[in-house]
């Protein structure tokens, strides 16, 4: 019996034939090889992002001022960039996920012959970040409390891009002796979502859906460079790479991902302000109506070119018109060479559009809710 437990003992002892033992550590080396080479890649990354980061803050200075709210927003600054003269004073609202730049091509030119200032919402551009949700209420009450402590002086031409366009309505309604005029370039309808095509729709929700994922994987991205890296370009030939590169760096950020993020997941509920919002009474309005087709390789995967021509006939002959009908002195026009993004396309139109609204409020009556 203790022959047998010594002559285990000896069998457990044995080493691994050298064969086995070489490639073990061969492993073991290629395991930790990729693992450094990984760790390097991210600290590469990492790097690369502060040092572009850091050359971007210098490269484009914060355009306009940041100006606290009060003690209603505690913590919360907003830019506003104000230039021109001349009353009434215009105020631009973006898009969703667009800065205040996005206006860049519109802006100088209105500074011509008014009074424009253009904002970054909360979490967007040169704005901290702000309470959340995101919705056009909030948006509208901290637009109300950015102008009165900067001290531009009402009533305002409202002119509105896109999702902005829920906001300036918005605002309308909680603060109708501010809004002399609007002009709505392209902007979202409250019933959009329910006359999109099938396709459309599923795309939307699933978007949704994955909403919270990308906001907490968006920062790991942006932090090791990968973001930058991977962002595209925008073939665009009236945009600069100047132009570019600034929306890229503004865009590039934790605040606005999670501004963004959430002016998305709460779109419904910004429907919903809009619809009890009510119309525009009395006031000039000016409807912009992209008339132009996405490219087809610019389609959403899933959604045929058949189905999105379909909706922007709906777009243009409904959506559209019910928006100029929300003023009796409410006017569409189609802008048929520009598809959705009107202020870099065919910016002319907007200043013309803000123009026209701007004559049309000089000498009349307040506007009637």
């Amino acid at each position: 019996m203790r022959a047998a437990e010594e002559e285990e003992m000896a069998s457990a002892t044995i080493p691994a034939p050298p064969k086995k033992r070489r490639f073990l550590r061969f492993v073991k080396r290629v395991l930790l090889g990729v693992v450094l080479l990984l760790v390097c890649a991210l600290l590469a990354g990492a790097a690369y992002q502060a040092i572009a980061n850091w050359k971007d803050a210098r490269r484009f200075l914060q355009e306009g001022r940041s100006i606290a709210l009060g003690a209603e927003f505690p913590g919360v600054m907003l830019n506003l960039n104000c230039v021109g003269q001349g009353t009434p004073t215009v105020i631009l609202d973006s898009g969703l996920g667009v800065p205040a730049a996005g206006w860049d091509l519109v802006l100088p030119e209105v500074a011509k012959f008014a009074r424009v200032c253009s904002y970054d919402r909360a979490g967007y551009g040169w704005s901290s970040a702000g309470p959340m949700p995101r919705t056009s209420e909030q948006i509208a009450k901290e637009l109300h409390a950015l102008l009165a402590a900067s001290g531009e002086k009402g009533p305002y031409v409202l002119v509105a891009h896109s999702f902005g366009g829920y906001n300036v309505r918005v605002y309308t309604s909680k603060y109708p002796a501010d809004v002399a005029g609007l002009v709505l370039v392209d902007t979202s309808h409250e019933d959009q979502n329910q006359l999109m095509p099938p396709s459309l729709k599923k795309l939307a929700n699933d978007q949704v859906a994955q909403l919270d994922k990308q906001r907490q994987l968006t920062p790991i991205l942006i932090f090791f460079g990968i973001a930058r890296l991977t962002a595209g370009g925008d073939n665009n030939s009236k945009l600069s790479k100047e132009f570019r590169d600034k929306m890229k760096y503004l865009q590039l950020q934790a605040k606005f991902v999670d501004a963004a993020v959430s002016e998305i997941k709460n779109f419904a509920e910004s429907s919903d302000e809009v619809r009890s919002a009510g119309n525009l009474g009395d006031r000039p309005v000016v409807v912009l109506t992209a008339g132009k087709d996405e490219d087809e390789k610019d389609l959403p995967k899933g959604v045929s070119l058949q189905e999105m021509r379909e909706f922007r006939k709906t777009w243009m002959n409904d959506l559209q018109v019910r928006q100029a009908r929300l003023s009796t002195r409410g006017k569409q026009i189609v802008v048929p060479d520009s598809t959705h993004m009107i202020p870099m396309e065919r910016p002319d139109t907007v200043v013309a559009a803000i123009r026209e609204v701007r004559e049309a409020t000089k000498g009349a009556a307040a506007p009637k809710p």
